[in-house]
């Protein structure tokens, strides 16, 4: 018999896109590799949501799964250069936001301002960036969260125990790197499918 998905129930203030057969195709990549949800889905309808570790191609796989069955319509920021025709429209309707990464600053004052804008967005970041070993982390969706007044929502894929993970929200505050710490304190705790390729400060990285 397999697990029970556990699905946590998402509330009417979170922005929703989908339609039965996406949610089940989602539910059923879920079920089929083994995961389920530990924890719930907070009811924030404006949120930076981190997604990590990210050591393979199988992180965008279950991400994908997960808002497949969830029915949820997130926000995602990629290079200018991918949005043409034929596929910008498709981008822009599954939540794409083309930016301009030449300047690092730019990038997140753009985020900033379509979040203030917004009456509802959950926008997905991946705080290390890469799939290689990086260390320090990315904290540009800290910046982000704490400039537009809204919550980090941690979300962790646990390879080991198979568990998509709806880790702590929190406000953040101008100390980034106090806040950067409640980070890796969540992430040190979830295994990654490669553990060689993420890296944490020294405190962090005692296994328990």
């Amino acid at each position: 018999m397999s697990k029970p998905m556990n699905t946590p129930k998402i509330s009417t203030n979170i922005p929703r896109l989908g339609n039965g057969f996406s949610q089940w195709l989602g539910a059923t990549v879920i079920k089929s590799l083994g995961w389920q949800f530990d924890g719930e889905f907070p009811e924030h309808p404006k949120m930076v949501v981190a997604v990590a570790p990210h050591t393979s191609n199988w992180d965008f796989v279950i991400g994908l799964a997960v808002v497949f069955a969830l029915k949820l319509k997130i926000s995602f920021f990629g290079k200018h250069s991918i949005f043409i025709p034929p596929f910008r429209q498709l981008l822009i309707r599954w939540g794409g936001i083309p930016i301009e990464r030449s300047q690092s600053h730019g990038v997140v004052a753009q985020m900033i301002g379509e979040l203030k804008q917004a009456k509802q967005m959950i926008l997905c970041v991946a705080p290390e960036g890469t799939r290689s070993l990086i260390y320090p982390w990315k904290t540009g969706f800290l910046h982000i969260a704490q400039q537009s007044k809204v919550p980090v929502f941690l979300i962790g894929l646990d390879y080991k125990h198979k568990k998509i993970k709806l880790g702590p929200v929190f406000l953040p505050t101008e100390d980034i790197h106090l806040e950067m710490q409640k980070v890796y304190d969540f992430y040190a705790k979830v295994d990654a499918k490669y553990p060689s390729q993420v890296a944490f400060p020294a405190e962090n990285s005692i296994e328990e």
